[in-house]
């Protein structure tokens, strides 16, 4: 161990996480890894890495979430050793790099440590990693987790692994290092707890006033932004110290920023687009008092000096995807319990602090507890790449705190697919691996390369690095955003981002001249293919190719409203909106869009049923765009059948001409199934339109009209499913009719659950049982009518009526109907149709 090191330990700050340094050098020594559960303000970033340094030879890389974070861990470690940065402590971030030869403890974010285990997984020098918040759960902190388990299990069991939290994802992620596959296997690992050092926070409630808004379907209202800088000058006022005041992006930043011109102190932003230089003067005490206005980046990874009093406007900025829909962006939403300890707890780090909260007590106890993991929400496309790229065959056997959802893993692989990263059987391909070598998205990664050929290296670069800046442009203009970028004096971060896109990009020139219009327009394009748009016809919004409608606000559409077809960038679609709401876009051209998307142009002949009609066409669509469409005059037969089969499964088979004879024979089909079963047919609904073709055969390939399809035999098309040789015995089964002792053939309703003939009763006289259908199973149901042919009795059992209850109903009618017989012995009288004095005895 170096010697600043060796002194710094000797002789440390007065922190909290200071009488945990011997447990955690022993918990190395013996296990090899351990958890370190420390609130912010406990110094376990500051005093760790050196701990941890002293235990072990090599490097030591420490992670943390965000580039300022990690300048900010090694310029804090870097003050205490008395060495500028890049000696012993030194630091590695997107574009930027600081150390030497000398260094020991080399602070990098995640996103890099896992780029660097793609290269070098046996970590070559370093002998141990530290990874700084893991509680926050981002995807990179919980996939470079899960690795480097693989790493210890695998290639390095004498790599030494501590992972530092802030709240109880301690006790889980010391249960996922127990299970990574050492020798001798681990029964525990360390946990290693460091209490508190915060001072009282006082919490004061400040809600917007009653009737006004915090967010609107814009996002934070106008209103609230007033309110919460009026919040700030309230606690300026009011309350001793500097002001850390959380916000959820950075155009909220810049809009609270500009409402607190004029206070008695310096204000500052606070978020990762800004260039070092400005991040470190927000990092920095001045003579004045500071407002440093932040997002959530110094939630509980960095730590703002001199903050006795934090203005909280309670939201946060979380990924949200929606994987039928092909949209992923980030969306605001109210920050959870767990979130808003941790930013009151930067009040409380010098001294008694107080936290302003920009909303009431009661909504405080709706929060959620916690954020959700972002592999529970995010886009999983890179991902998905970075595991085919490590080569694992299945996630589930990587140690992850939580496995990702399997509807959102296919859709990243089914994107991946499309790119031409990964194979059919998910493996990475050489095209994948260069898309994963460019630090940024995948889906920006191949517009960067595909893009270079097409617009030039230089310009690919810039509207890549636009794009994967989360640029807002004003209307969705990209093109003036780019533009504004090149001009403006505030886009150092987007500039070191060109440099680094173009250095990693094939190098080409422009494909002859090009204006700003069809370059971004283009890149845009080749980054989301799925987003190409056309305008519908007759209507101000547009349809994408993946199918989803998308439109410009309303109240702002901007410059590219009304354009026949547009590259979207970025669209959202709110709970409850039809449509997507486009935040970002650039002008296409059809041309331009088969270049980005040719892959999904397709040339299909489509046969519907619309509007009572066969129509077919020949649709030649750009995904779900259509891009031509001319008439088909002798369509597949199996297609037209295809469409009737679905328009009488969608509309039902009343579609078909049901006569009575057609009707009575399902009927009575119907019956035999139900009581005999096999090979008697199914003729429900449900079985008819599943089976067209067994009935309906080739009258269907005939139709092209609801007129043909009503001129169907549906008669004969039913016979056709008559068992053989079972069907010769249809009439004996199940008749249509019965002969009864008046010599009538009355007709039998099968529509009930058990057949039914009503006649009237005076031509049954002479019966004494009820005849029995299906081969004697079922016996009929005689509703018995008055000469006026209203019931008057229902039996099935005709000789125990005769006994019990003929008489009653003879008693009741003979008075109403004397012209009709009603003899004392209806077993023996004569039958009749006719009206008759009395019936005479048989």
């Amino acid at each position: 161990m170096s010697d600043p090191l060796r002194r710094l330990l000797a002789a440390p700050p007065d922190l909290p996480v200071t009488a945990a340094l011997t447990e955690l050098g022993e918990a190395l020594r013996t296990h090899a890894v351990a958890v370190v559960h420390a609130p912010p303000g406990t110094g376990k970033t500051t005093l760790v890495p050196p701990a941890v340094a002293e235990a072990v030879e090599g490097r030591v890389v420490v992670t943390q979430p965000s580039r300022i974070a990690a300048r900010a861990a090694a310029r804090r470690l870097a003050q205490l050793l008395g060495e500028p940065v890049g000696e012993t402590v030194g630091y590695s971030v997107r574009g930027e790099r600081r150390t030497s030869r000398r260094t020991r403890i080399e602070v990098v974010t995640t996103g890099l440590l896992l780029r660097r285990l793609q290269q070098d997984p046996e970590l070559a020098g370093v002998g141990a990693v530290v990874l700084d918040e893991v509680h926050e759960r981002h995807l990179d902190a919980d996939l470079t987790l899960a690795l480097l388990v693989d790493i210890r299990t695998n290639l390095r069991d004498d790599l030494r692994l501590v992972a530092m939290s802030a709240t109880i994802e301690a006790e889980r992620t010391a249960a996922l290092l127990a299970s990574d596959g050492a020798v001798p296997p681990l029964a525990s690992v360390p946990v290693i707890s460091v209490p508190g050092a915060l001072h009282p926070v006082e919490t004061l409630w400040c809600p917007l006033p009653a009737g006004q808004r915090r967010t609107d379907d814009r996002g934070i209202t106008p209103a609230f932004h007033d309110h919460v800088a009026a919040t700030v000058r309230r606690a300026l006022a009011e309350h001793e110290g500097d002001v850390l005041v959380f916000v959820p992006g950075v155009a909220e930043v810049e809009a609270t920023v500009r409402r607190l011109a004029g206070v008695e102190a310096d204000v500052h932003a606070l978020h990762g687009r800004l260039p070092g230089a400005e991040q470190d003067r927000a990092l920095t005490e001045g003579p004045r008092r500071r407002v440093v206005v932040s997002t959530a980046v110094a939630e509980s990874s960095l730590t703002v000096p001199g903050v006795r009093i934090v203005v909280d406007a309670g939201f946060s900025r979380e990924p949200r995807t929606d994987h039928r829909r092909g949209l992923a962006s980030l969306v605001t939403v109210a920050v959870s319990r767990a979130s808003a300890e941790q930013r009151a707890g930067r009040a409380g780090r010098l001294g008694p602090g107080v936290v302003l909260r920009c909303w009431s007590e009661a909504e405080h106890a709706h929060l959620a507890a916690h954020p959700e993991p972002e592999v529970a929400t995010a886009d999983l496309t890179a991902f998905a790449l970075q595991v085919a790229c490590w080569g694992s065959d299945d996630v589930g056997d990587l140690a992850l705190l939580d496995q990702p959802p399997t509807h959102a893993l296919a859709a990243a692989r089914e994107v991946l697919r499309d790119l031409g990263a990964i194979d059919d059987d998910g493996r990475v391909t050489a095209r994948g691996r260069m898309i994963a070598g460019v630090p940024t998205d995948p889906r920006l990664a191949r517009a960067l390369i595909d893009g270079a050929q097409l617009v030039g290296t230089r310009r690919a670069a810039e509207v890549v690095a636009m794009l994967s800046e989360d640029v807002r442009a004003p209307g969705g203009d990209l093109v003036a955003a780019l533009r504004s970028l090149r001009a403006g004096h505030r886009s150092g971060a987007w500039r070191s981002q060109v440099t680094r896109l173009g250095a990693v990009a094939p190098q080409h020139d422009a494909r002859g001249p090009l204006t700003d219009d069809v370059a971004v327009g283009l890149v845009v394009a080749l980054a989301h293919p799925d987003r190409i748009a056309r305008k519908r016809p007759g209507a101000s919004s547009y349809l994408m190719t993946s199918g989803t409608g998308a439109a410009f606000d309303v109240r702002d559409p901007g410059p590219l409203a009304g354009l026949e077809w547009l590259a979207v960038a970025d669209a959202d679609r709110r709970p409850g909106q039809r449509e997507a709401r486009i935040r970002g876009a650039a002008p296409l051209t059809e041309d331009l869009a088969l270049e980005a998307a040719g892959s999904q142009w397709t040339e299909v002949d489509e046969v519907t049923w619309t509007e009572g009609r066969v129509r077919a066409r020949r649709r030649t669509l750009l995904g779900a765009i259509e891009l031509a469409s001319v008439p088909l005059s002798d369509p597949p037969t199996d297609a037209v059948t295809g469409a009737i089969r679905e328009a009488l499964r969608r509309e039902g088979i009343g579609l078909l001409s049901w006569s009575e004879a057609a009707t009575t024979l399902r009927v009575r089909l119907d019956f035999l199934h139900r009581v005999l079963g096999e090979p008697w047919p199914d003729v429900s609904d449900e079985a008819l339109t599943e089976h067209l073709d067994a009935w309906l055969g080739p009258q269907l390939a005939r139709v092209r009209s609801v007129e043909h399809l009503r001129r169907i035999d549906v008669t004969a098309a039913l016979r056709a499913l008559l068992p053989w040789p079972e069907a010769g015995r249809l009439d004996e089964l199940a008749p249509e009719r019965v002969e009864v002792p008046s010599g009538s053939s009355v007709r039998i309703d099968y529509t009930a659950e058990q057949p039914v003939l009503a006649v009237r009763l005076q031509e049954v006289f002479g019966w004494t049982a009820v005849p029995a259908l299906a081969g004697g199973k079922v016996p009929l149901l005689l509703h018995l009518l008055s000469p006026a042919r209203r019931p008057a009795a229902v039996t099935a059992d005709l000789d125990s009526f005769w006994d019990n209850g003929y008489p009653g109903v003879r008693a009741d009618l003979r008075g109403r109907y004397p012209k009709h017989a009603w003899p004392d012995d209806p077993r023996s009288a004569q039958a009749t149709r006719r009206t008759n004095a009395a019936a005479r005895p048989r």
